[in-house]
């Protein structure tokens, strides 16, 4: 219990590598008792604390280097070896393993921290919060990353106050990590510079793709919608991204109305040709934006996070950051406190 809580903690990862390392040593160990003295196999445990380091944290990969170390004693004792020459050096290889493996997973864990602290204050100087109102349009946005104690993340979204009214574009690139926040970067400036100058939405979205083709690699692409608002109406533009879900005073399960476009569009990068959509947006209706953390979230069933009743209640819910705040409460209790991807909400409500 204590292993898989400090697995947990120190990584955020699937606990998937650890069984298999566990499993491994276990394997040498069973086969070395099995054989016998005829040939001594207890050098090879050294293998799991090795393979535990390339993945754990230096806690972690010391408790796999304890239990090496047991499965050595035990097989050794078993076997009628214990005081042998050949025992003491192989029992010596392991401990001397061990010790490698700690240092490297210490080393690594440090490096990736620094890496993280690095990514997390550009993201947070990319990603500006939302103010509460532009332009007769009450905002509220929420943001979680999969990975505990971070913010990096391919997940993006930004608010432009222009001419032609508030502009939203929320998105999700491609990848994770390092990457995918200078992606995001570059997506959100060209927005910001292309959304002031260009009248049209969809030509600000075919804009934005032929400026970021440029700088992409062939296998890149950003999900991306864009929306402006004006009074009464919001006007989208989707490329490739997931539908946002519009909302009234008395909406029931039945009236989620899942606002998505007449034809399909590929992600930003793939060159793209969007329609354009009108939906009537007035007091008292709400629009949710996300990205794909939130629908396709996996409960321990597998099933994924319906946008049905119980979204529509969170959705309805007096003030946006009460309302954004349940959202995000209901995929927590979907997946358990455990997700697999981050998750971008962004509540849009027109003021009276």
């Amino acid at each position: 219990m204590l292993l898989r809580r400090t697995w947990g903690r120190a990584t955020g990862r699937p606990a998937v590598w650890l069984g298999l390392v566990l499993g491994l040593d276990a394997v040498i160990a069973v086969a070395g008792i099995g054989i016998g003295k005829s040939l001594n196999l207890t050098g090879l445990l050294s293998a799991g604390p090795l393979l535990a380091c390339a993945r754990c944290n230096g806690r972690v990969t010391a408790l796999v280097a304890g239990y090496a170390l047991a499965l050595c004693a035990i097989v050794a004792l078993i076997t009628g070896g214990a005081t042998s020459q050949i025992q003491q050096d192989r029992f010596l290889v392991v401990l001397m393993s061990g010790i490698l493996a700690i240092v490297v997973a210490v080393i690594r864990a440090r490096r990736e921290s620094k890496l993280i602290a690095i990514a997390d204050q550009v993201q947070r100087a990319i990603l500006r919060p939302l103010p509460a109102e532009a332009g007769g349009v009450a905002f509220a946005s929420h943001y979680q990353s999969a990975t505990p104690g971070t913010l990096v993340g391919g997940d993006l979204y930004d608010l432009t106050m222009t001419q032609f009214g508030p502009r939203l574009i929320i998105g999700d690139v491609k990848g994770k990590g390092l990457d995918a926040v200078g992606r995001c970067a570059s997506v959100i400036g060209t927005f910001r510079e292309l959304a002031y100058a260009e009248a049209d939405l969809i030509k600000l979205a075919e804009g934005m793709d032929d400026r970021l083709s440029r700088e992409m690699g062939i296998e890149d692409f950003v999900t991306a919608i864009v929306a402006e608002f004006d009074s009464g109406e919001v006007r989208l533009v989707n490329c490739g991204h997931h539908p946002p879900v519009k909302v009234g005073p008395s909406t029931s399960a039945a009236g989620l109305e899942l606002l998505a476009p007449e034809r399909s569009a590929p992600p930003l990068g793939l060159h793209p040709s969007p329609v354009r959509q009108d939906v009537a947006l007035k007091h008292g209706d709400r629009m949710l934006f996300y990205t794909d953390g939130l629908v396709d979230a996996r409960d321990r069933a597998g099933r994924f996070l319906s946008l049905d009743g119980r979204v529509a209640a969170a959705l309805t819910a007096p003030g946006l950051d009460n309302c954004v705040r349940r959202v995000a409460g209901l995929l927590l209790e979907h997946t358990g406190h455990a997700l697999g991807d981050d998750v971008l909400l962004v509540v849009a409500e027109p003021l009276a």
